[in-house]
């Protein structure tokens, strides 16, 4: 359970250490962590110096915050997030979250690298996500509800912020990138998914599958922030090709796609 009382301790360790208070938070996801050395005076701060975070240990991702200015915003990016597959708790991977919101950020822009649902879709493409189902069964919110956070019950409906999807839109045409649009299905993983699991998700009215971002997004809700998400598609998912999935395919297209990933966003942040 997140406490109102923890939130306050992180920020307060935070305030002491950034330059400045953060407009917008920003979660880096596989192929976007490059994002972080184009911020301009930028402080970094490890996971593990701050109270209640937990560390990251996915492959790529650097596990500290990093504060800068990046396209004349004030920005606190994630460089590597948590992920249940780690072990952590649902709670504790939307824990930092509440830390943006408390430090002052107004809008939280999430990333992710994610396999290929639908068949439209290409290794490489980019897509706005509009909504998500969350099939890990779990949720950051179970257990008691700290009302200084947020509503027990938050409402899901515009989760993804119309206006800021809207300005994804703009970013991708000036930037002369696709963006398309799509509902994203986010599981616990670590292995990939199975060509049946896949076939559910299609029929559900899935896009995109991944490892992360759902939890985020609830907490966001919660506590009342606005929040836009892009995934990358670094694979198709299981059965789309009928071809084995590895690691290091899903690496490879995100370091290939990093440098447009990191254009489309940078100029998204700019609009914010």
């Amino acid at each position: 359970m997140t406490t109102k009382r923890q939130v306050l301790e992180s920020a307060a360790y935070l305030e002491a250490m950034l330059p400045f208070a953060p407009e917008i938070g920003l979660v880096l996801g596989s192929g976007l962590g490059p994002l972080a050395y184009e911020l301009e005076d930028a402080v970094y701060i490890p996971y593990g110096d701050i109270p209640h975070f937990k560390t990251s240990t996915a492959p790529d991702h650097a596990g500290r915050l990093v504060c800068g200015t990046l396209a004349g915003r004030r920005v606190l990016c994630m460089q590597g997030r948590l992920h249940g597959y780690e072990g952590w708790s649902p709670d504790e991977i939307a824990y930092p979250v509440y830390v943006m919101k408390a430090l002052g950020a107004r809008a939280l822009v999430l990333t992710n690298a994610s396999g290929g649902i639908n068949t439209s879709f290409a290794v490489g493409d980019f897509m706005l996500i509009g909504d998500h189902i969350n099939m890990t069964g779990k949720s950051p919110l179970t257990g008691p509800n700290d009302d200084a956070l947020g509503t027990r019950f938050p409402d899901m409906t515009f989760a993804y912020a119309p206006a800021l999807q809207e300005k994804a839109y703009e970013a991708a045409q000036d930037c002369g990138i696709e963006l398309h649009r799509g509902v994203y299905c986010g599981v616990n993983g670590p292995q990939f998914e199975t060509p049946a699991e896949i076939r559910m998700f299609r029929t559900f009215g899935a896009d995109a599958v991944g490892m992360s971002t759902v939890f985020e997004v609830i907490a966001a809700a919660h506590c009342s922030l606005p929040v836009i998400g892009i995934a990358m598609i670094t694979n198709m998912a299981a059965g789309v090709l009928m071809q084995p999935l590895s690691g290091a395919e899903v690496n490879e297209i995100a370091i290939r796609r990093g440098a447009d990933f990191r254009r489309l966003i940078t100029s998204l942040v700019g609009r914010i």
